[in-house]
């Protein structure tokens, strides 16, 4: 992992499409801004977990649809 500092304003590219903007730090929270193209999925590290498994209940579920219609 590689762990930068940055202050409001300042940025981080990563590769050649996507930015980030450090846009405030307040106390222990801070505001980032990210600019990528519209095909590059962003979601939130908590979100991540709880759209796999949302996922995977759906492919449980047809799978269970199709092997009863048999």
């Amino acid at each position: 992992m590689l762990v930068l500092s940055r202050k409001a304003g300042e940025t981080i590219w990563i590769g050649e499409e996507v930015e980030i903007v450090i846009s405030e730090v307040k106390g222990d929270q801070v505001k980032i801004g990210i600019r990528a193209p519209r095909n590059i999925d962003i979601i939130r590290g908590e979100l991540r977990g709880d759209v796999s498994t949302s996922n995977i209940e759906a492919v449980i579920q047809n799978l269970d649809i199709l092997i009863s219609e048999k």
